[in-house]
């Protein structure tokens, strides 16, 4: 079944969907289905409309996924082999706020409930168009992203203070030369202050293929900020996780 009902995706429906995404176009969505051909048109479409998508084939494999990296949004198909999209939607909703979406091809209200009862935030049923799609995803985002920070504001850490809207790095007042990928790590770490990410996460984000990378761009990035790179106060590890910024202060 074509869960977009058929219906073609322009050039131009895409970029009226973009502007409907909008500023959530950096969310992170798991989108998971059992059935590999719409798996696929999901994943397309919603990166083709700025998102960034992983996709997973089961429950089980979602849970993997869980484990190493940070979703803003679930996308889970209802009835999938093994655990279904009703089952693992109540085993998460224990563990994370993270809204779901629900895609099932029943439309009956009496499904409709059980879904939203299993602790799903809202639910679309297949066929559906695409720019519903997309006006679901945003306004589900919207209603749990909290507001962004101003851009101007400057995380602090010790003597080096660094502006995310910049991409610059001051330590006593002088500018500190910033590598492209050594930037958008810090800028990434800034603007998520106190929120740890996984190796696997952070290379997703940023479009890095190694997670070694990200070790090493972490340890330059320690030797340009902390007074001892070796015990570092402010992008410390997270044991069993990956990394977090623990700032003095954003101002």
């Amino acid at each position: 079944m074509d869960p977009f009902g058929g219906s073609s995706i322009s050039s131009a429906a895409r970029s009226e969907a973009a502007i409907v995404s909008g500023a959530i176009q950096d969310a992170h969505l798991l989108v998971v289905d059992d059935d590999e051909r719409l798996r696929a048109l999901l994943q397309r479409y919603l990166t083709s409309n700025g998102y960034r998508v992983t996709a997973a084939a089961s429950a089980a494999e979602a849970r993997a996924l869980m484990k190493g990296m940070a979703f803003d949004l679930l996308i889970v198909d209802v009835m999938m082999p093994g655990e279904s999209g009703l089952e693992l939607t109540k085993a998460i909703r224990g563990q994370t706020q993270m809204p779901v979406l629900m895609l099932t091809a029943r439309g009956e209200p009496a499904h409709r409930i059980a879904g939203l009862e299993s602790g799903a935030d809202d639910y679309l049923a297949k066929p559906f168009e695409p720019r519903e799609l997309l006006l679901r995803c945003a306004g589900l985002l919207r209603r749990t992203t909290p507001p962004l920070r101003s851009p101007h504001r400057e995380v602090r850490m010790g003597r080096t203070v660094f502006d995310p809207q910049r991409g610059e790095l001051r330590r006593d007042g002088r500018p500190v030369r910033l590598t492209t990928s050594e930037s958008a790590l810090l800028r990434l770490f800034a603007t998520n202050a106190g929120r740890p990410f996984s190796r696997m996460d952070l290379c997703a984000r940023l479009g890095i293929a190694l997670e070694r990378t990200i070790d090493v761009q972490v340890t330059r990035l320690r030797r340009k900020i902390e007074e001892d790179s070796k015990l570092p106060l402010y992008i410390q590890t997270v044991r069993g996780v990956g990394y977090v910024l623990v700032p003095d202060r954003v101002d």
